[in-house]
């Protein structure tokens, strides 16, 4: 192993708590919480400051106190304390993504949650590698006092600069991106984790959406290709990537996206070997009727398990792109007999058709991206009807993705304010595992006790495996909306790989103007956009574009726009 794979690769940095949420009535128990709620070095002393006093009289209840550190932070807490008597005190410790967490019984799966400390006297401790906002203490010891000089939050995240930008006239959309961008940075572990409380693990499945994400905020990041090799290395074939076959594919699909944006030939040929033995497995479970017969756990998302028709339509739908872009990444690696193979399947897949229908919306865009049925009508008969619901943040990717491809981009734009805008509405300061706009009904947000006659969203909702407190309010796949935005609003992509050619196609629908930055391999673009009504007699209300180009992209072809 090399010394540079034992470094870590996030810094530590101190945060004050914003302001004291709760604390518990009893007269006596804790005492004076302002002084933790100002700037401290972290360093106990024996003179004269400041402290917030914690004190359990025998026979007492526990005294506590619910700290809130602003927004969804990677790490955990360093407490400061002078004197504890007897030392050490035992202190209970609980963390949370909600208030509702952190003052209740969190959920221990993957990084600790709730657990006892002793704490010191005249020295510091530190607590937690997980992900939180919220953190709740309470005095475990019987007839003992403690003094806080500090509780500090100790944020662990890779530091990264972003690259890439995006603002607009709409705050709630400037708000949208920057949520996805606070979401994915602090889900840029080790490696690229589903979520800084739960899933801490690498899933090929969601890395399509952060992949996308990584590429509008940072550009061609290292953790992307580390992540995607790591599943290669730990799955290795007959093995299905998490035993759960449309993963692989998503592998797959994570692979020709970062290809056409970046253009790394020489990482892409260090997949050869691997790739070709998954075009292989993938093209054993062709049937000779055109169905896809895929094994290991049959997933398209969460809403559609139980569904077996909305299965085999999403997964039919994901071989068929699968096998697409095997022959596209085969025609790079200069494998003319696998490429056309994997374009003779893909017609074959094509022969059959699954139906799409109300309720499955995942399924429909996913047969409309695999050009099984036609954009415009999935999008007019599914995807438009009530369009906030029967939506996953999962799937929420590839229901954006299908009503571009079928123009209804100002349908898009309504689905983020109301849908992606929902959690914001809850106070979400990052993107959740799941969401539905029925939880809004009554709802308490997530940064405030629940008000009586109030629903608890984090303990009331969730299914499958993220019911009650193990509902992740973190998760990578949640951050799509950035790339979203850059590519279809700014309008920004690559016409050939690693962005040597572009297009610029915005579609603003109802916004006036939109300026941000793309990364790409030489540089970020930087574009702006202005709707002009009075440039058009018949209300058509052209955009006016001002684009700076890196000198290496040799061909920019505007569309939807007039450059100036």
């Amino acid at each position: 192993m090399s010394t540079a794979s034992l470094r870590d690769p996030c810094v530590r940095s101190f945060l004050l708590p914003t302001r004291v949420v709760w604390q518990s009535e009893s007269s006596n128990g804790v005492r004076d919480t302002a002084p933790l709620l100002s700037s401290h070095t972290g360093q106990s002393t024996l003179g004269v400051v400041p402290v917030c006093t914690l004190r359990r009289e025998t026979g007492a209840e526990s005294p506590g106190l619910l700290l809130d550190f602003g927004r969804e932070l990677n790490g955990g807490i360093q407490i400061v304390a002078r004197e504890a008597t007897p030392a050490p005190v035992l202190v209970r410790v609980r963390f949370g993504e909600s208030v509702s967490e952190a003052m209740g019984q969190p959920d221990n799966d993957h990084a600790l949650h709730d657990l006892q400390i002793p704490i010191p006297a005249l020295g510091t401790q530190e607590i937690g590698n997980t992900g939180f906002r919220f953190v709740r203490l309470d005095m475990i010891t019987e007839g003992a006092s403690l003094e806080l000089i500090a509780v500090r939050a100790v944020s662990l995240v890779r530091p990264l600069e972003r690259v890439g930008t995006f603002h607009c006239n709409d705050e709630r959309l400037n708000a949208i991106w920057e949520t996805s961008a606070h979401t994915i940075h602090l889900c840029m572990q080790e490696l690229l984790w589903d979520g800084v409380k739960r899933d801490r693990l690498v899933w090929a499945g969601d890395m399509y959406s952060e992949a996308a994400a990584i590429s509008a905020v940072y550009g061609a990041h290292d953790i992307l290709p580390q992540s995607l090799d790591h599943l290669r290395d730990t799955f290795p074939i007959p093995k299905w990537m998490s035993g759960i076959s449309s993963f692989s594919i998503w592998w797959l699909l994570t692979h020709r996206r970062w290809f056409r944006y970046y253009g790394n030939h020489a990482y892409l040929a260090e997949q050869r070997e691997y790739l070709l033995a998954l075009l292989d497995q993938l093209g054993n479970h062709v049937g000779n009727d055109g169905r896809e017969d895929l094994g290991g756990f049959r997933f398209t998302d969460w809403p559609s398990q139980g569904d077996e028709e909305a299965i085999h339509a999403g997964l039919h739908a994901l071989l068929i792109r699968g096998m697409d872009a095997g022959a596209e990444l085969c025609a790079v690696l200069h494998e003319p007999e696998a490429g056309a193979s994997c374009a003779r399947l893909a017609s074959q897949l094509r022969s059959h058709r699954p139906a799409y229908s109300a309720g499955r919306k995942v399924a429909g865009a996913l047969l409309a991206l695999a050009n099984v049925h036609a954009p415009e009508a999935v999008n007019r008969q599914v995807l438009a009807r009530e369009p906030s619901r029967g939506v996953s943040v999962f799937g929420g990717t590839f229901i954006l993705e299908a009503r571009a491809l079928a123009g209804d981009h100002a349908g898009c734009l309504d689905l983020l304010r109301t849908y992606w805008g929902g959690m914001l509405d809850l106070g979400a300061t990052t993107f959740w595992e799941d969401f539905d706009v029925d939880w809004l009904a009554n709802a308490a947000r997530i940064d405030e006790l629940t008000p009586p006659g109030k629903v608890d969203v984090h303990t009331t909702y969730g299914d499958h495996c993220y019911k009650s407190l193990r509902h992740s309010l973190c998760h990578g796949w949640g951050a799509f909306p950035a790339a979203w935005l850059s590519e279809n609003v700014l309008g920004v992509r690559p016409a050939t790989p690693g962005f040597r050619d572009v297009i610029i196609e915005p579609y603003l629908g109802d916004l006036t103007e939109v300026t941000g930055t793309v990364p790409t391999p030489f540089g970020p673009i930087s574009v702006s956009h202005r709707r002009v009504p009075s440039l058009d007699p018949d209300g058509g209300a052209p955009i006016e574009t001002i684009i700076d180009l890196p000198e290496e992209i040799t061909h920019c072809e505007a569309r939807n726009c007039r450059i100036v």
